[in-house]
């Protein structure tokens, strides 16, 4: 666990929901749906570095950028990302990605993103094609919208352990000789 102050946890929120809104900005619906890594992404990094709701805190800010640029659909917008992050932070919790000394479980973490993202990208689309009938059912694009999605969820909770694993954790946390060296102090 990365212990931040309060407005560093809500400028790091901001940062990664600006790059998620960027990503989500760049596709057209409902392609935006299925290619979710850069938000599995980050979604997955704040969900380790911003506990306990630091995912949703991310989604959110993510989710109210978009919501601006896509004004017509801005509630569903929020309300697809809240839950996306709450999925991603719940299922955190309860895969334990995260142990007591603050060691991350890389497999735990992929199935955690990998699920929400299933589950958010499942809901979303047929909320999508079904309810406000936006886009034409069209099972092709239905089951590719689903494995798609879920591989970009996949490799998405892969790709935020490898950068908290190899990179992150040794910026956001000083070495242990550090610790020990200011301890004595």
């Amino acid at each position: 666990m990365v212990a931040l102050s309060r407005s560093r946890t809500v400028a790091l929120a901001a940062l990664f929901g600006s790059v998620v809104f960027i990503s989500k900005v760049l596709l057209p619906s409902p392609f935006d749906k299925a290619l979710v890594v850069v938000q599995a992404i980050f979604l997955g990094l704040g969900a380790i570095m911003l506990p306990p709701l630091g995912a949703t805190l991310v989604a959110l800010s993510g989710g109210l950028l978009t919501a601006a640029w896509r004004a017509p659909m801005a509630f569903y917008t929020v309300s697809f990302a809240v839950i996306y992050g709450l999925l991603v932070d719940c299922l955190c919790r309860l895969l334990k990605v995260q142990s007591r000394e603050g060691e991350i479980s890389r497999s735990r973490l992929v199935a955690a993103v990998t699920a929400s993202t299933a589950l958010v990208g499942m809901a979303s689309y047929y909320t999508t094609a079904l309810a406000f009938q936006l886009v034409p059912r069209n099972l092709t694009l239905e089951v590719g919208i689903l494995v798609a999605g879920t591989l970009s969820g996949l490799a998405g909770g892969y790709l935020a352990a490898i950068l908290w694993q190899k990179s992150i954790r040794h910026i956001v946390r000083p070495p242990s000789n550090r610790v020990r060296a200011a301890a004595q102090r």
